[in-house]
């Protein structure tokens, strides 16, 4: 077996993590309504369409995690942490001062915390934009 059969026989992880991710979503929902009545199609329960969905959500699941198996996937590029931290920082930052620091310097101050999130903004663009 040489480098080139080993790359593809690998699953698609994307595919495959969503399809988990689902399956869990919906275990989740059923184990949430696990105590409501489903009752049937004629006389739906509280529990009817919830359950039903997360059918639907497992089976999607299924099928992505199978798929992950049969079509070869790319490789899942690392997280970019700046906007990650940043922009909830920014949220944050926000809520915090809205009321004790006025409307005015809590915008300037997540905006800038936001614009910082990407890589392609320059620290004066980021001032003038703010202000």
């Amino acid at each position: 077996m040489d480098h080139a059969d080993s790359e593809t026989s690998k699953p698609a992880l994307a595919d495959l993590l969503f399809g988990l991710f689902l399956a869990a979503l919906a275990g989740v929902v059923f184990f949430a309504t696990r105590k409501l009545p489903v009752g049937s199609a004629g006389d739906m329960g509280p529990g009817y369409v919830p359950q039903a969905i997360a059918w639907g959500t497992l089976l999607f699941g299924l099928f992505f995690a199978g798929k992950s198996f049969v079509v070869p996937g790319e490789r899942i590029l690392p997280p970019c942490w700046r906007p990650l931290i940043l922009i909830p920082a920014a949220v944050g930052v926000f809520a915090l001062l809205v009321m004790s620091a006025g409307l005015a310097i809590a915008s300037f101050l997540s905006m800038l915390l936001a614009s910082a999130a990407s890589r392609e903004t320059r620290p004066l663009e980021i001032v003038i934009f703010s202000l």
